[in-house]
């Protein structure tokens, strides 16, 4: 069962905003996410909005769905010429899920299709789909380019079986190197992503997993350590004492093992749990994923989305620095809303511009590129010299007035996020 979404103020059932969130605007990027929430199985470990294909139907349906999204991206198109904000077109589109290849590739190619004509995409755009390496075939792959998609992401987890296994991920991990030449073959840029710290694996699992990863030659892989979140059957499994979890050294050495891997492959870390080679000189890092860290502006398309625009501007009775609002979960409800011609979201909260600066803060941090210590308070400012004694923070940058972590202060970001925004 996904998170309950969170408390907030009533959207109005047009989805009309405020007009101060156009203040600024264009100075900032603008991006469409696609969440799809249809997988052929719900796996253990996993508490995202997903719904396996037996579970719906009418509107909310994988047959319809595609024509469901163009009905929000209509809507989308029409609340923001109402708020003023400034024509832009988008800079990233990423489809998530879920999986999104659940669904045929000329629907992800129809609803890409309504994003271009809503607002036309950047020259260069990035456009992503995520994917499991069992849900995709070469003319699968080859349609998404034709459409416009430049980069696939895959759920590879692991390329050990029994790890695949616990994770109930439905693949076979020989399957790997197949799905990435495919989409190579395609035109496609491709990531692999990478889980550690599942019940029952191993250092030499782990680097196994990792260097089947570098094997396939691909230019973006990202590695995120196991969480088990209430409410999902793994969680359950280890209430039951059928799964240990591992210790916090064991997940501090698998994190250390795939960051020395990856640099000594030429990957670059930039963000705390992301690594990209550079290509003509240029990182082929998640631009979409930077956007969110960055802090630029976004549309989530799908049941259970999240949108964000920003400001600052003045509010209806104080400042405001953003905008951030969130859709029903349910897909038939998400479906019978935009049937009605109604706003699908469920909730919005306004941002003060303090607010705002600490989300900023806590997100930047995680970044390569760092964080401006102006940005600070002046008693977090006080607090640097502790973290760079500690082995946290990097000298010499800091001394230069950025932040930036060591590999250490990778493993600690939580630690040190918690202490310079209190």
């Amino acid at each position: 069962m996904s998170p309950a979404l969170p408390d907030g103020e009533s959207v109005p059932q047009d989805g009309s905003l405020p007009s101060w969130v156009a203040s600024g605007a264009d100075s900032r990027g603008f991006g469409v996410y696609v969440h799809v929430p249809f997988c052929s199985v719900r796996c253990g470990y996993c508490d995202f909005n997903t719904y396996t294909a037996t579970e719906l139907g009418g509107g909310a349906s994988q047959v319809n769905y595609a024509d469901t999204s163009l009905k929000e991206i209509d809507l989308a198109r029409h609340v923001m010429d109402r708020a003023g904000l400034p024509s832009r077109t988008a800079n990233t589109v990423f489809f998530g899920g879920g999986t999104p290849t659940m669904l045929p590739a000329t629907h992800l190619a129809k609803i890409l299709g309504g994003i271009k004509d809503a607002w036309g995409l950047t020259e260069g755009a990035e456009v992503t789909t995520e994917a499991n390496p069992d849900s995709v075939t070469p003319e699968y792959l080859r349609t998404l380019a034709q459409a416009g998609f430049t980069r696939v992401s895959f759920g590879m987890q692991s390329a050990v079986p029994h790890v695949l296994a616990t994770l109930e991920r439905t693949h076979d991990a020989a399957r790997i190197p197949d799905v990435v030449s495919w989409a190579r073959d395609a035109g496609l840029d491709v990531s692999l992503d990478l889980i550690y710290g599942t019940p029952g694996e191993s250092l030499v699992d782990w680097r196994t997993s990792v260097e089947t990863a570098l094997e396939t030659g691909v230019e973006h892989i990202s590695a995120y350590a196991l969480v088990v979140e209430q409410g999902t059957k793994m969680a359950a499994q280890v209430r039951r004492g059928e799964l240990e979890l591992p210790s916090e050294d064991d997940q501090a050495e698998k994190y250390e093992l795939v960051d020395d891997l990856l640099t000594a492959a030429g990957f670059e870390w930039y963000e705390v749990s992301n690594w990209a080679k550079r290509v003509d000189g240029r990182l082929k890092a998640c631009e979409h994923n930077l956007a969110y860290w960055r802090g630029d502006d976004w549309w989530g398309i799908g049941p259970g989305a999240h949108s964000y625009l920003g400001g600052p501007g003045t509010g209806d009775t104080e400042p405001d620095a953003g905008m951030r609002w969130w859709n029903v979960k349910h897909p038939i409800r998400y479906a019978a809303l935009l049937e009605s011609g109604e706003s699908p979201a469920a909730g919005r909260e306004r941002l003060t511009p303090a607010e705002a600066h600490l989300e900023r803060i806590m997100l930047q941090i995680r970044l390569s590129e760092g964080l401006s210590i102006a940005a600070l308070s002046s008693e977090a400012r006080q607090r640097v010299a502790a973290h760079i004694a500690s082995g946290l923070v990097e000298p010499k940058p800091a001394f230069a007035g950025t932040l930036k972590l060591t590999r250490t202060g990778r493993l600690l970001a939580d630690t040190v996020i918690r202490d310079l925004t209190d």
